[in-house]
This record gives C-alpha cells, sequence and structure tokens, in this order.
C-alpha cells in the first residue's frame, strides 16, 4: 500500500474510492472517471428514462422513476391522474436519497403527500420510484442479488459477469405494504447493512443457508421446483448489457474529459455491483448500480459489549476471491505479452534458415524471455523451456463470463445516444471540458446543415438558452457552465422531432444520426481534398 503516491510507475493501481485517488499517468487503474457520479440515483434515473423514452419494451427491467424536488408536481399529477383512471389502483413508492449508501434514509410511502419534506430535500435531493410489491419469496422472505460486472474496456465496450454472485435477505417475514408495516426496514430493505442489526440476522458457515447465500444456491432451489433458469440467467444477462449501454455516453464524456484522446494515459477497469430484484414471475429488476461494492470477506462479531473480532464469511469469500483473482487474470499486462508471442511469424534472421517454415505458439507453449529471444532462429523444439506449463493452468477457471462483445450483434441497435455523445463530444472544442459552450452548440448545428428559414440560427440560440439554464437551475454540481450531455440529448431529440415529424422518436433519432454522421463525413473529405489541393 502507498498511501501517499508512488513514484514508479505500476502495472495496475487498485484504487480505494475513485480514479482521483493519485495522479495516475500510465498503467492500469481499476477506476473510470465519473463513474461515481454516473451510478448515482438521479443520474442513472435519468440515462434509464432516456433509453425508456427510445425503447419502452427493452427498458421495461427499471421502475418507473421521478426526480425530486424538481419533478414533485409531476409526481402528484401522474399519481392522481393513474388512481382517476383506476380508483382500485393502491400503490406504494420507494424514496431514496441521491447520494445515500447502505440503505441511509430510505422510506416507503403510500402517497406523494407522504413525501417527508420538512428536511433539506433541496440540498439531499432524491428519487422516489414505484416500489416492487410481489417479489420472490425464499423461506417467506424478500432478497435480492448481488451480481459483480467487470467493465474492463469502455472503447471498445467489454463487458464481463461473475457467474455467481450473493443473495442478501431481509430478516421478517414479508407482507405486501400496508400503512401498518411500512415503517419495517427488516421487512421491506435488503440493504445487509442494515439487516446486519436485526437480532434476527444469521450468520452461517454454509453458502445455502442463512441472511446471506450464493445466488447459484438460489438457482438451484429454482431448477429443482422447475423454474427455467437458463432464461432466467439470459434475461439478467440482457439487463446488464443494457444498463451499460444506457451508463456509457456519460461515462465517455468524463473519460475524454480526464485522459484526452492522442494523449499518453492510463487505461481503466471496474467492478461494479449490480443489485437485482426479482419478482415473482422471475422477472428480474434493477434496483441501482453501484461503483464502489464492497469486496470485505469477513463479518464483525460482537465477543463482548463493545468487543469485536472480525470473523470469516465464508459466503463472501467464495463469490468474492473469485471475482478480484479473475479481474487480476484478464487485466494481467504479462497475459498480453504472451498473447504477442502466440502468433504466426515467419524466420527473418540470416543463417541456415532464410526461409524457415510458419510456426504458431499455442496456449499451452510457455515461453520464457530466452526463448522469446531464441524465436526468430530456432524451431520450438530448440527451446528446451518451451513445453513448461502456463501459471495459470494451476488456477480454477475464469468465473467471469464476457457478455460484450459476445452478444454484441443482439444489442448494437440500442446504442443511439452512444453515437449522440460522439457527437457532443466531437464538438466540446477544449480538451478536458464536460460541458459544450454556445459556440460549440452553433457549430454543431451549421456543420451538420440542420439550419433553415423555419428554423434559424437566432432559434437555435433560443434553444440552447432555455436547454441549458433548465438544467443549470436543476441543483446539479456543475463546475463549468455550459451544455451537459443529457441537456445535448434533449436538444438533439427535439431537433430529431421536429425534422422527422411522422416517426416514432427511436426512428426520428436514429434518422438524425445518420444525417449528421453523413453531412461530418462529406465536410470531412471536402476538407482532406483542400487539404490536398
Amino acid at each position: 500500500q502507498f498511501p501517499f503516491g508512488r513514484r514508479l510507475p505500476c502495472d495496475i493501481y487498485w484504487h480505494g474510492v475513485s480514479f482521483h485517488d493519485n495522479n495516475i499517468f500510465s498503467g492500469q487503474v481499476n477506476k473510470f472517471p465519473g463513474m461515481m457520479e454516473t451510478v448515482r440515483k438521479i443520474t442513472l434515473s435519468r440515462a434509464m428514462r432516456t433509453m425508456q423514452d427510445l425503447f419502452p419494451l427493452e427498458y421495461n427491467f427499471y421502475p418507473r422513476s421521478w426526480i425530486l424536488p424538481e419533478e414533485l408536481p409531476l409526481f402528484v399529477a401522474e399519481v392522481r391522474m393513474m388512481k382517476d383512471r383506476n380508483p382500485s389502483w393502491k400503490p406504494t413508492f420507494i424514496v431514496k436519497p441521491d447520494g445515500g449508501c447502505q440503505g441511509d434514509g430510505i422510506y416507503l410511502i403510500k402517497d406523494p403527500s407522504d413525501i417527508r419534506l420538512t428536511g433539506s430535500i433541496q440540498s439531499r435531493p432524491a428519487v422516489v420510484q414505484e416500489y416492487i410489491c410481489k417479489p420472490l419469496l425464499v423461506d417467506k422472505l424478500k432478497f435480492d442479488i448481488r451480481l459483480y460486472v467487470l467493465l474492463k474496456s469502455l472503447e471498445p465496450l467489454e463487458i464481463y459477469i461473475a457467474k455467481d454472485g450473493l443473495s442478501r435477505f431481509c430478516t421478517e417475514p414479508y407482507q405486501e405494504p400496508t400503512l401498518k408495516n411500512l415503517h419495517q426496514v427488516f421487512m421491506h430493505l435488503t440493504n445487509y447493512s442494515l439487516n446486519i442489526h436485526s437480532g434476527n440476522f444469521i450468520h452461517s458457515a454454509s453458502v445455502n443457508t442463512g441472511s446471506k447465500r450464493t445466488f447459484s444456491s438460489i438457482l438451484c432451489r429454482l431448477s429443482s421446483r422447475g423454474a427455467d433458469v437458463k432464461k432466467l440467467w439470459s434475461d439478467i444477462i440482457s439487463l446488464v448489457i443494457k444498463t451499460i449501454i444506457a451508463l456509457t455516453p456519460e461515462l465517455k464524456v468524463y473519460y475524454q474529459s480526464d485522459i484526452p484522446a492522442g494523449k499518453p494515459g492510463p487505461t481503466c477497469f471496474q467492478i461494479l455491483g449490480f443489485d437485482i430484484l426479482l419478482m415473482k414471475n422471475l422477472k428480474p429488476i434493477l434496483l441501482e448500480v453501484n461503483a464502489n461494492p464492497s469486496m470485505r470477506i469477513e463479518h464483525e462479531q460482537e465477543l463482548s459489549p463493545g468487543v469485536f473480532e472480525n470473523v470469516p464469511s465464508p459466503v463472501d469469500e467464495e463469490v468474492k476471491v473469485a471475482v478480484i483473482r479473475d479481474t487480476l487474470r484478464l487485466v494481467d499486462p504479462q497475459k498480453k505479452k504472451r498473447k504477442d508471442t502466440q502468433v504466426l511469424w515467419r524466420c527473418g534472421a540470416p543463417g541456415p534458415f532464410p526461409t524457415a517454415p510458419v510456426q504458431h505458439l499455442t496456449e499451452s507453449t510457455r515461453l520464457t524471455p530466452c526463448s522469446i529471444l531464441c524465436c526468430r532462429c530456432q524451431s520450438l523444439e530448440q527451446a528446451p523451456e518451451a513445453s513448461e506449463e502456463l501459471p495459470e493452468a494451476a488456477l480454477p477457471s475464469l468465473c467471469l463470463k464476457q457478455v460484450f462483445p459476445k452478444y454484441a450483434k443482439q444489442f448494437s441497435y440500442l446504442r443511439l445516444v452512444d453515437r449522440v455523445a460522439a457527437l457532443f463530444i466531437r464538438f466540446l472544442g477544449v480538451k478536458g471540458t464536460t460541458k459544450l459552450g454556445p459556440t460549440g452548440f452553433r457549430t454543431f448545428i451549421r456543420n451538420c446543415k440542420l439550419s433553415n428559414s423555419n428554423f434559424s440560427m437566432a432559434a437555435v440560440d433560443i434553444l440552447y438558452i432555455d436547454i441549458t439554464r433548465r438544467w443549470n437551475s436543476m441543483g446539479i454540481e456543475h463546475k463549468e457552465s455550459g451544455m451537459c450531455l443529457q441537456a445535448f440529448v434533449e436538444a438533439f431529440f427535439c431537433l430529431a422531432q421536429k425534422k422527422y415529424k411522422s416517426l416514432p422518436l427511436h426512428d426520428q433519432v436514429a434518422s438524425l444520426i445518420e444525417l449528421c454522421e453523413c453531412r461530418l463525413a462529406a465536410l470531412r473529405g471536402k476538407r482532406l481534398v483542400w487539404g490536398c489541393g
């Protein structure tokens, strides 16, 4: 550990909280810049809502959400309208503070009037969501799933999912919410950090019992009851990929700000914690995404009043050790160097083998530095070290399964906002910024030829000012003025709706993206011709 940094460069830096824990200029860092901000409850809800507007059926795994305090009037109006349509509808909502963690500040309500406005809701904004009243129960208890997801690369996008996760149980038998039991957190909230304080919490030496179990033990139980576990896994993989696709546009803006393209800098990877709830019909619902999931493999046990000791947790150890071990195996720079030697080559060394046959180094061949140096003039049979086994042969098979780009074809059509973000980044102008100024927005409109007699440059300026002012007044933390990505996306959708009025929204947006990309490519071609001239 280097609490005050380290002068000599490292291959891999393991930061505790964020990308900015230390100033890193090379190697790999286990955090992406902007990840903590991107997965906050409000930012995540906005990203998911954008995708729900474009693809409502594909993103129906995220509960309907409203952002407080700005959308409180909208929340009140929509709930009233739905109750008028269906008087028998008796909803429950869950309020989650934006920056909260470990269950802090979460509470349930039956009516919008129950929102606690007496506190500092303005200084501590929140998300209110529809509460899932019919979750899957095991042993009459509600539980959620913590799945570990490795985002190995942003460009190109590379995602891995751990084959096992944690099932975290409530500690009181579940009943559907009523005014009498809304406050019973041990019945409704699955947070481990809350339930650990319940007298009913069970620390078990087995991964199949207790208040925290492996997800695989739950799957075995479901399978024995005849549930389609393969479909469940397929739905979970789909949920994870779609969620990451919703998050990548914002992440790319932060990434180019801290690590500008074309300049030397570190690459990033990150382990994320996906919290998922299963409904009674086994449909997975995304609760939230954690940028810094706990990797502790022990828990505190009170020996006597005020005296605690750390006790190993078998279930945590089984899941988390494998996740970290295999993350390091996947990002291991030495592994890349070994792969670089597993290529076809033609010997070019002078001497007795001027036209040596093409040779292939297989997975089972380990080349030492000496044998690599000798490759130009020796065959594999002449290298005595070549038959040694890879160190990985002694390790278990990877617990992390690649899901992207493996399933890229099925999900590539969802990456519309990614392409909008690429346009946004292109016109940012100043490297290191995350906000688009008025000049950059005008240049975007002009270069893409989006202004006309019905939409003048004066109207462009008004659109920029109105949307930017509204987003900057939402109480979002911002260090610089200008148009953020989410505001640009809103402006882009507005332009698409003006230009292609008769199409559904996702077709409108896709058509405008293709038009912009085509016109920018033509402009780039003209500039190349002018440059040659």
